[in-house]
């Protein structure tokens, strides 16, 4: 019977720890089970808010813009209206078949800056070989051929046109050998010509990165050589077309103010850059100093508005406050003007940007 109590008490021991740790067991099983749950619930949300933070930082096509309205500060008043320069520029480029950028990439700036004096011309057509996500220019891998009058046709238009500055932009033209630059050159040599008075700005492409075409250029008599190298080097893919890239257009820039320096004649050179797209200050800022590094001269800051649902989403409408502060770290770091506003664009204003550095430098020479 005592062997029979010391066995039963044996079992009870046994089971009593067998329960006790089974339950011990049991217990940090699910504390582990919901540590790995909870763990995994955390992973999930961070992977989602860091999931959302690339998209955010990301443009992308068809991608969900920011919520809430529009800001109020990117109302502006309706261009035209009778006998304004704005009428008379617009009756003049449609009686001679010319092109403007300011109408094919539905500017909003376009009443304010016609009637201020700056005129903005787009030669060599008014279709693209590149299919660049924010612009709203129609695009071709064959464009029709360019107009060999159009140079006429541009002089003549500007000498009726009450204007001080203008602006000669283009499509890209990567079906033409030298990019259009000769045809550039000759238009800039006829606007010299009939109005020796006017300045000229050449808003133009990389040329594919080909130096002969920016040294046609850039030695033609222009006032103002003018790429852009459109948003900071992370995004430019995703910007861009495949063809342009963030190196070549520095490169482009910097031999442009080089080759004219050679020929004993002090061009200036201008680039911009589209804000709201996923960008952060930082990149903003190294671009600035990679402009610099090139010798760029002027640099304008945008906000980057989407033409159509086709188009490249805003990522961020960037306050007011923001662009002066840009603007003031531009003028800092040495560049000779930094136009920067919600609704500044490459050639907007330009004339008045011009003419104010101009008589600020003879000032204080």
């Amino acid at each position: 019977k005592n062997s029979q109590n010391k066995i039963r008490m044996k079992v009870g021991h046994w089971k009593g720890l067998l329960l006790t740790f089974q339950s011990l067991f049991t217990q940090r099983y699910l504390n582990l089970t919901w540590g790995l749950c909870k763990n995994l619930v955390n992973r999930s949300r961070f992977r989602q808010q860091y999931i959302f933070m690339i998209e955010k930082a990301i443009p992308r096509v068809g991608a969900s813009m920011p919520e809430g309205r529009r800001p109020d500060w990117f109302r502006v008043p309706a261009p035209g209206g009778s006998h304004t320069k704005y009428d008379e520029l617009k009756s003049t480029v449609k009686d001679l078949g010319l092109h403007t950028v300011c109408e094919e990439a539905m500017c909003p700036n376009i009443g304010e800056c016609w009637n201020g004096g700056t005129g903005t011309i787009m030669l060599l057509g008014d279709t693209c070989t590149r299919g660049c996500r924010f612009c709203a220019v129609k695009t071709s891998s064959t464009p029709a051929p360019a107009d060999p009058f159009e140079p006429f046709k541009t002089a003549e238009a500007l000498s009726k046109w009450n204007i001080s500055y203008v602006v000669l932009t283009s499509v890209d033209r990567d079906d033409m050998e030298d990019g259009g630059a000769q045809h550039f050159a000759t238009t800039v040599e006829l606007i010299k010509k009939s109005r020796p008075d006017m300045l000229v700005e050449c808003l133009v492409s990389d040329f594919a990165g080909n130096f002969r075409s920016v040294n046609i250029l850039a030695n033609s008599g222009l006032d103002v050589y003018a790429h852009n190298i459109e948003t900071v080097q992370r995004l430019q893919r995703y910007v861009r077309d495949n063809r342009a890239t963030y190196e070549q257009s520095l490169a482009v820039l910097k031999h442009a103010k080089e080759c004219s320096s050679n020929n004993g004649r002090r061009l200036l050179t201008k680039s911009s850059i589209m804000l709201g797209l996923g960008e952060t200050d930082e990149e903003v800022l190294q671009a600035m100093r990679d402009l610099r590094q090139a010798d760029v001269d002027v640099v304008t800051f945008g906000q980057y508005l989407r033409p159509s649902d086709h188009h490249l989403s805003v990522v961020e409408y960037v306050t007011p406050a923001k662009f002066v502060w840009f603007k003031e770290q531009g003028e800092q770091m040495g560049f000779k003007y930094v136009a920067s506003g919600p609704l500044v664009r490459s050639s907007y204003k330009a004339g008045e940007f011009f003419m104010e550095h101009m008589i600020r430098n003879n000032a204080a020479n």
